[in-house]
């Protein structure tokens, strides 16, 4: 056994600075040494910042110890720490060197000054203007003109095409434009609600960039002695010039000459279109990249465009107008933030708005308030509801026979702000809230096909009818079975849906007689590739209206409980009735994982509209009465148990009589019979209030409800990416990755979260994403991208066809 070794007294400070128990920094003179085990592994001069730089990097990075002991023992900050190993991965130890502080070119001018002064130039802007706009001295606007090789004051043009010029092919030289007075400039730019975020300085192209375009005669630009290019107001488009209407097809060559030579991330030219109103949208364009983060969300662009999402909203919305971020690009980036997790704008923040732009084949993505903007642009188009109707058909005849059954029920979203907005009852909740109900229909494998904003407080069974019209408008006329829940129970709905072409399936509600149990036998079926066992029982059943259905009760395993389902379907056998009754499940499953992973719940649009004042609501004054007399029963029944107890506890010797039990309980009885006769006349009151009343006569002010059309819209876009999380899975289910599903939608949500690398070629678009996180998800993200190269899909706005590989695959 070995015994400690005593350690001298502390005579004077300590040369040696311990990091940890195996490593420790040697003090030796000037001289530093590093030690890891008691083995010198560094050496580095006191004063010598890259040396010490490296000195923890190598302790942090080889894991000889935590960044937190090096920063202690170094006597700095953590994130010093981490900023070191970022440099050191990125540069080596030449990123470790600190560089010469300080403006590295004329400290009064910088990138985003310099691009206006370039706009500024081009317009003929006098330097001494210029000078004023930027806040710097006119010898600075002289030098920062040499340095850039901008010889003259005058504005530089681009000669016209031959066709607007009106030359012919011998015209010795092209007829230049003179230039445009600045007094006679004015604005209007881009959106007509509010200027672009983004689109102050970076609406320019760098100084680097020496194509310019020549503006038509008729285009109005920004006062070059009042307005600065940074501060441009905005116009309603209704009254702003329609700069895009005034380019003709010889205007297109220069716009197009334009583009082709900025370098491919470069988008400093397209947002200086978009500022003159030469350009409605940015298209994609891509060029090489590395460890783009989330790239792998490119593979779901296949089903993307499958879906039709962004025809529909071409065709329905069209464009902004004058803007960098159009239709496509904002219908696109919707999709990949749900995608991503990304559940709302707000937390765009904190992701990487170039990494989320290289995804988009743009410089950089749209901001929060850029992107809220656009919303609300397309909400108040007050399209939505037409949008979610096409998508759904296009679904619709794209599954086939997946929508033979449907299944219908109502998601109730919890409202908390300060508006007076009508209450809901909420199940998981066993109350009424505030709240907005929305009723989602799903095809038979629980993908989402439509979405109906429902009236508040409306039942299932009264809003069946209004869910069947959108249903009818989508399957057309074929016949379709709608299942749903107890909610929906109403002969008189069954009777209008089987004489309208629908068919039921609903679980029975009410009084049910049980069916002896030697009427029940087991039911063997397959569907859905799994095979289902149930113990069933049939009967018949006329219904108060005169509706013959069919009723299927299914017995439980213990053979205590009983579920009765009745059908109009008399084709099926008794498995399937039961087998897709009990398949609801799926809509409640696919409520729980969007709220979790898309947060449907969520606001997307703050504030409310008008309601319809018309509709009918349940009166609160009954509801009170209800209240009332429901607090008598139980009163009553309180007086009941007392005279139950006291006859149990009756000496019959002594009271032999009922009489004379009563007058020995007279308190007890008097109480009762008054109870009941309170009971009577509250019963009397609530028959004379009316049960429903209208929205107006309850609320004291004007009916009010959440604004829809932001909400349906972005719902839409979450369901189209639901669904293309669902036809990647299905496309992995052939490989037989183990536990496809139960694990499927997060493999799938894990590969979107990819790094990877653009590669561009002449006719494709290459990405290369990084291994997953274990070998049998690398194997199935493999074999999926095999599958989608095979589909030879472009990417949106462009003639890239896109091809996925895994890095080392």
């Amino acid at each position: 056994m070995q015994l400690p070794m005593p350690l001298p007294a502390d005579s004077g400070p300590s040369d040696v600075i311990h990091v940890n128990a195996h490593a420790q920094i040697h003090l030796e003179g000037d001289a530093r040494a590093v030690l890891i085990g008691g083995v010198p592994v560094f050496r580095f001069a006191a004063g010598d910042s890259a040396g010490e730089s490296f000195a923890r990097v190598l302790l942090a990075s080889s894991g000889a110890a935590t960044v937190t002991s090096v920063a202690n023992a170094f006597d700095c900050a953590r994130l010093s720490v981490y900023r070191e190993l970022t440099r050191f991965e990125e540069g080596g130890t030449e990123g470790l060197a600190r560089r010469k502080r300080g403006p590295k070119r004329a400290s009064k001018l910088r990138d985003a000054s310099e691009r206006r002064l370039v706009a500024l130039k081009r317009l003929g802007v006098p330097n001494t203007q210029i000078a004023q706009k930027l806040g710097v001295t006119e010898s600075a606007i002289r030098a920062a003109c040499k340095r850039l090789g901008i010889a003259s004051t005058s504005p530089v043009t681009m000669p016209l095409p031959k066709e607007r010029a009106g030359a012919s092919d011998s015209a010795a030289a092209p007829t230049e434009t003179p230039p445009v007075a600045a007094e006679t400039l004015t604005a209007s730019v881009d959106e007509p609600s509010a200027p672009e975020a983004d689109a102050a300085d970076a609406l320019v192209p760098a100084p680097s960039d020496v194509s310019i375009l020549q503006e038509p005669a008729n285009v109005q630009l920004p006062t070059a002695s009042t307005t600065p290019a940074s501060e441009v107001a905005v116009e309603p488009m209704s009254q702003s010039v329609s700069a895009t209407a005034s380019l003709d097809a010889a205007t297109v060559p220069a716009v197009t000459a334009l583009h082709g030579t900025l370098e491919a991330w470069n988008r400093d030219g397209d947002r200086l279109l978009a500022a003159l109103g030469l350009l409605e949208e940015a298209p994609p364009q891509f060029g090489p990249a590395e460890r783009v983060r989330g790239a792998g969300v490119l593979l779901a662009v296949p089903a993307l465009c499958a879906s039709g999402m962004l025809d529909v909203a071409r065709d329905l919305y069209r464009s902004f107008g004058r803007a960098f971020y159009g239709v496509q690009t904002i219908f696109v980036a919707m999709a990949f933030m749900a995608l991503l997790r990304v559940r709302r704008p707000e937390r765009l923040r904190h992701r990487s708005p170039i990494d989320l732009g290289r995804i988009l084949g743009l410089d950089r993505a749209p901001e929060v308030k850029t992107l809220r903007r656009r919303i609300a642009v397309l909400a108040a188009r007050g399209q939505s509801e037409e949008f979610v109707r096409q998508l759904a058909c296009r679904r619709a005849s794209a599954i086939g026979d997946a929508v033979g059954f449907l299944y219908v029920d109502g998601h109730v979203r919890v409202y908390s702000g300060k508006h007076d907005i009508p209450k809901a009852h909420v199940t998981r909740m066993r109350l009424s809230m505030p709240a907005t109900v929305d009723h989602w229909v799903n095809d038979r494998d629980g993908d989402p096909l439509l979405v109906v904003t429902a009236t508040p407080t409306a039942s299932t069974a009264r809003e069946l009818p209004s869910v069947l019209e959108e249903i009818r408008k989508v399957i057309g006329e074929r016949r379709v079975t709608v299942v749903f829940d107890r909610g929906g129970w109403s002969p008189k709905l069954f009777a209008k849906m089987v004489q309208d072409g629908f068919d039921f399936a609903t679980y029975r509600k009410g009084q049910i007689p049980k069916v002896r149990l030697s009427r029940f036998a087991e039911h063997v079926g397959a569907f859905d590739g799994r095979e289902v066992r149930y113990q069933l029982a049939e009967r018949e059943l006329r219904l108060s209206v005169g509706v013959r259905a069919r009723e299927v009760v299914r017995l439980s395993e213990n053979r205590e409980h009983q579920t009765s389902i009745v059908t109009s379907r008399r084709d099926l056998a008794a498995v399937e009735v039961a087998y897709r009754m009990f398949e609801r499940w799926r809509q409640e499953n696919f409520f729980k994982y969007m709220g979790t992973e898309f947060e449907l719940d969520a606001l997307v649009q703050y504030g409310v509209e008008p309601a319809d004042g018309d509709r009918d609501v349940p009166n609160p004054a009954r509801r009170a009465k209800e209240r009332e007399i429901v607090a008598v029963r139980k009163e009553i029944a309180g007086l009941e148990r007392v005279l139950g107890a006291a006859i149990a506890s009756n000496e019959e010797a002594v009271r032999p009589t009922v009489r004379g039990f009563k007058i020995a309980n007279g308190k007890t009885g008097k109480a009762l019979r008054e109870v009941r006769e309170r009971l009577e006349r509250l019963r009397e009151d609530a028959r004379s209030i009316p049960r429903r009343v209208t929205a107006a006569e309850v609320v004291s002010g004007e009916p009010v409800q959440l604004r829809t059309e932001a909400k349906r819209l972005t719902d839409a876009v979450k369901t189209v990416a639901y669904q293309a999380e669902s036809a990647l899975v299905r496309l992995l289910r052939p490989h037989h990755y183990r536990r496809i599903d139960d694990e499927g939608r997060k493999l799938i949500a894990s590969a979107f979260e990819l790094a990877g690398d653009f590669e561009v070629t002449s006719d494709e678009l290459r990405v290369t994403l990084e291994p997953a996180a274990s070998p049998n998800r690398t194997r199935a993200i493999t074999a999926l991208c095999a599958e989608l190269n095979q589909t030879e899909t472009c990417y949106p706005g462009t003639t890239l066809r896109l091809r996925f590989a895994i890095r080392g695959g």
